[in-house]
């Protein structure tokens, strides 16, 4: 069994920054990690139908800040911005009263954003299209939109075969091991009747040199304090 690093913790500081940016006191660390997760799977789970590729938090003493890239933000915004109030003020609820602020951004490319294209890749297994032609559709759309490499990968009962199986395409360089690499990683999963079947993509964007500013980068939040 070889050994296995996540390419996004792998590369952190170096081109790639935190999704999640606060700091906690002693005793406070695990609640505020479990209530960012609540976050961001209440925010999978009513924009669903928006393309929802990643999630920021930032926190503040008095306040949540929450950063939401998708690739139809439209749907998230609403008529006259009533699905972003909305969410507002779900997230207060849950956050505890807390301010939140949610600002959205835009997804100029989503075609080589790795959780959206394992996400469509999922979405079309679930309709019944078979996996080979979904891979290379999703291949050759990342490619034409500028990625210098992407590689898919499947495992489960393909195919509706009896034994599950793993089985992956690539087009172009993915430097997994490079720390140099701008390597994008997402996941999904689509729910078939033979079973789940596991998505993985990896994406190459070219390389960012150390002494480059990190392209996520953002300024610190002041750390969190429960006074």
């Amino acid at each position: 069994m070889g050994r296995k690093v996540h390419p996004i913790g792998f590369r952190l500081k170096i081109n790639r920054d935190w999704d999640a940016r606060w700091y906690a006191e002693k005793g406070r660390y695990v609640e505020l990690l479990h209530e960012d997760r609540r976050i961001r799977e209440m925010i999978k789970e009513k924009l669903a139908q928006a393309g929802v590729s990643r999630t920021e938090i930032e926190r503040y003493p008095n306040q949540v800040v929450v950063h939401i890239h998708t690739a139809r933000p439209g749907i998230v915004i609403g008529r006259k911005g009533d699905s972003i109030k909305d969410l507002r003020k779900d997230l207060e609820r849950l956050t505890a009263g807390k301010k939140v602020k949610v600002e959205v951004t835009e997804i100029d490319k989503p075609d080589i954003e790795p959780n959206l294209v394992a996400e469509s890749i999922a979405d079309q297994l679930n309709r019944r299209i078979g996996h080979s032609r979904a891979m290379k559709r999703a291949l050759g759309q990342a490619m034409r939109q500028g990625a210098e490499g992407i590689r898919i990968e499947m495992s489960g009962r393909l195919a509706g075969s009896d034994m599950a199986r793993r089985e992956w395409m690539s087009e172009g360089r993915i430097p997994r091991s490079t720390l140099r690499a701008r390597v994008e990683y997402g996941f999904a999963e689509a729910l078939t009747t033979f079973g789940r079947i596991g998505i993985k993509v990896w994406v190459y964007l070219g390389e960012s040199l150390p002494t480059d500013k990190p392209q996520q980068e953002k300024k610190s939040p002041t750390p969190y304090s429960n006074k």
